[in-house]
């Protein structure tokens, strides 16, 4: 499996904005996507504008179907402007230890 873990430092004053479109993204990603495994929205204790998304594809090829589908590029429409830096990590997944 792949995962991207996408470090996002948003604009002053742009959090409701960005959660308004990235939560329903995260959870049409899950929920429509068989290539997509887990999309975690996780804000940062310290800097409230601080996000990090911790995503699992089955693949590169999945994550690249992930960019083509409607809830994807709505999201991206509206969180590009929000952002004030991002970065990304590329990683494979060799264990996954879900929760009870």
């Amino acid at each position: 499996m792949y995962s991207i873990i996408v470090k996002t430092k948003l604009k002053p004053g742009t959090t409701d904005a960005f959660l308004a479109a990235m939560l329903p993204n995260a959870a049409a990603s899950v929920r429509d996507e068989p290539g997509c495994h887990t999309f975690d929205v996780l804000q940062d204790k310290a800097d409230p504008e601080l996000f990090w998304l911790y995503e699992i594809y089955q693949d590169e090829a999945a994550l690249a179907e992930h960019k083509l589908n409607p809830h994807y590029k709505a999201s991206r429409a509206v969180v590009t402007d929000l952002i004030a830096e991002q970065s990304v990590i590329r990683a494979d997944v060799l264990a996954v230890n879900p929760g009870r």
